[in-house]
Order: C-alpha cells, then structure tokens, then sequence
C-alpha cells in the first residue's frame, strides 16, 4: 500500500476541515511597506508590455488568413508553418477556439505574438520576434477542495446543474456506484453529498478531479463510498472496507429509463399479442453507447430479423451470460470469440429487428435459463486487506467529519 498518500489524504482532510471552520484574518500592511506588483501574464507573457486583443477562429479561416490580416508576410508565415510542423498542425486549427494577438503599444501596433488555444488548458505561442519560434504550453490547473450536497427532483444530472456544480459529477458518481445502485431507479427526494476535487483553469472550473468520499441515499438506504489505495492501486469501498466492484454492472447503459420490464405475459406493441418477454427494456437515444456488464467471451453475434435485430451474447462463467438486443451496430473489432472486460464497449442503441423505438433489451442467463436482470446479484470484488484496515477506518472516520461538517454548515 501507499502510505504516503495516506498520510497526505488525511492531512489534506484536517487542513479542509480546519479551514472551513476558522474565522478569516485580514492581514494589513504597514503603510511605509512597498510592495511591488507583480507583473501579469498571459501565456507567460506580460501584457502589461503589449496591446493585447482577444479574438475568435471564424469558419473556414485558417492561420494565413490571420497572419496576413495582421500585415505579416507570406514568408514569415511559411516559416512559422514549417517550425510549427513538431509542435501543432496549423491546419487543425478549429472554428469557435480563442486566440490572441499580442501587439506593440504603438502607433504600428506591430504583432509580436499569436497565441492559440488548442482547448481549455492547451496552448501554442507563435514568437514573431526576430528570431521566429513555435512553442506549446499548458495552462495552470488549480486543484480545488469542495463539498457539494443535494436533493434529486427529476435526475442526477439536472440536480448538479441546480446546484452549479459541473454535469460531469453525475458520471463520475454514477461510475463509482454502478455496481451498487440502478441509477434507471433514482427516485425524487434521493440525496447525495460529495467531496470531491475541482479542477480550475482561468478562474472557472474545468473538470472534476479525484472524489474522496460520497455519500448516496437512495430510497432510504445510504449508500458510502470511501477512496482508498492499497498495493498502489485506488479503487472505493463501503465503510466496512468492502469494494463497490462487483463482478456484474447494475446496468448496461447509463441515464436512461427502463421502458419495459421483466415478464412471463407482456402484450408485445409490434405483434399484438401477449408473450414473455424474458429482458428488460432501457429506452435511450439511438447511438446511446452500450457496454458490457461483466468480462467474458463473445459467443454469438448476428441478425434477428423478426426478433432481437442485431443483437450478441457474451458468456461470463460456467453460469452467467447477458445477450444485448436491437442493437444499430456493434463496436469496432467486436467479433465471436473474443474475450471483452466489464465496461468494455460493444454496441450502440438501435431499432433493429423487431422494434417500435430505439431501445436495448437486455437479459440475463443463469444456467440457460432467463432471469430478471434488475434481481440479478452480484459478489463484491477483494475487500481492504486487514493490514491496511486501520489506515482505512482512519480515513474513513475523517472523510466523515467532512462530510458532516458539511451537513452542518447547510
């Protein structure tokens, strides 16, 4: 196991808690102190030297177009597209992306630099200076400690928004408790309370870093998890030290909703007769990305033209295999024979076969025979080893404080 990073979580875990907690102290200087500003900069360059204008790629301009707006010769642009070719294809420069004209303050307003933003934290400087240079950069990302609590009223997605907190949230919750919790299921009035880390690029929020800890009530159960490394590798357990990772996924898909159940007479809408229909139903957009609940062997793939349309069926063990149905297509090098891992993508949301709307019927074998794939039970994956139990209540005990703090301070 990693210590250190024990050791650095929980003293990070103190240090949050401890500042949430403390009045703030405004620290005055003395008034015959000189303080120097610091210079600001933009790419690591110091605007305070330049005129300095913001502008956006329009469709169908490319960087010549420009550079030569901003009278730089076609010769020094062939330079800078040959210096460029190790750094960045100046061609892929895309429509909608910022970039920035770094001018001197006078009356030429000579261009010194361009500066590009690939995305969000990606950059490249283009130096006009006497001796022309390509270089690519990358912003600062600030990592920031945050707690967030909510209360679903329609979904999990639209309560992260509510709450401003970045979508992505929702993924990543729903990742971390796809073993333990349908979210197809999630019910309004369902709660959760996260810590977890932003990331900040520029003063806004990027992207959602490690979560630390959460805290999921769904139809009055509650649901923990706790991250915790061992033997170098993290991965999240229950507050008993038990993985959330099972050996079968909750559901195929993510976010959407379950349009028809498990039944021995259900009154088929393209047939219009009653018969069993030995699946469940998981209505999503067509292209919804289809994964695999557990690792296996793909052992049949193919066409039902008055039944499943396309569909594959992949053996897990001596007793389990799932068949995915109605599929548009499947993913690339899918194939009979051979071996996927739980996550692992292999199809698409269709309407093929016999089908009234784009849907996934899903089901589940044991033994050959069908069974409800929402009763399906799965074991957990290897518990916290009981060496490194103690290391974990700790941890565990501290995330909690946070996360109870929280609950406080609302």
């Amino acid at each position: 196991m990693n210590k250190s990073f024990i050791y650095i979580l929980l003293f990070t875990v103190i240090v949050f808690a401890v500042s949430c907690n403390s009045p703030q102290k405004q620290i005055n200087s003395s008034e015959n102190e000189t303080v120097l500003a610091k210079p600001v900069l933009l790419f690591n360059i110091p605007i305070d030297s330049f005129l300095v204008e913001k502008e956006k790629v329009r469709r169908n301009q490319n960087l010549s177009d420009i550079l030569l707006k901003q009278n730089v010769s076609y010769g020094r642009i062939a330079q800078l597209v040959d210096i460029a070719k190790p750094v960045c294809d100046v061609r892929k420069i895309r429509a909608g992306n910022n970039y920035y004209l770094f001018k001197d303050q006078d009356s030429l307003q000579t261009l010194r630099y361009f500066a590009y933003e690939k995305n969000r934290v990606e950059y490249v400087i283009f130096d006009l200076s006497d001796t022309i240079s390509v270089t690519a950069g990358k912003k600062e990302i600030i990592r920031v400690l945050d707690t967030i609590e909510g209360t679903i009223n329609s979904s999990l997605w639209n309560s992260m928004i509510d709450n401003k907190v970045n979508p992505e949230l929702a993924n990543e919750l729903s990742d971390i408790y796809s073993w333990t919790i349908d979210f197809f299921g999630i019910q309004k009035g369902d709660s959760y309370c996260v810590f977890y880390e932003k990331m900040i690029v520029d003063k806004d929020t990027f992207g959602i870093g490690k979560i630390f800890a959460a805290r999921f009530n769904h139809i009055g159960t509650e649901y923990n998890a706790y991250y915790f490394e061992q033997d170098s590798v993290g991965e999240y357990f229950d507050e008993e030290g038990k993985s959330l990772r099972k050996t079968f996924l909750k559901a195929p898909l993510k976010f959407k909703r379950i349009s028809s159940r498990f039944s021995n007479s259900r009154y088929h809408p393209v047939l219009k007769i009653r018969r069993p229909h030995h699946g469940v139903d998981y209505a999503a957009a067509s292209g919804t990305p289809v994964h695999t609940i557990g690792d296996g062997v793909i052992i049949r793939k193919g066409y039902q033209k008055r039944g499943g349309g396309n569909y594959l069926t992949i053996k897990h063990n001596g007793t389990y295999s799932t068949t995915y149905m109605h599929l548009r297509g499947f993913a690339k090098g899918i194939s009979v024979g051979k071996t996927v891992k739980q996550g692992d993508l292999i199809g698409y949301v269709g309407q093929t076969g016999l089908a009234t709307g784009p849907h996934l019927d899903f089901r589940v074998y044991k033994n050959g025979h069908a069974i409800n794939p929402l009763k399906l039970k799965s074991p957990s994956a290897k518990p916290v080893d009981s060496l490194h139990l103690q290391d974990f209540y700790s941890l565990r005990d501290s995330l909690n404080r946070i996360i109870a703090s929280n609950k406080t301070k609302k």
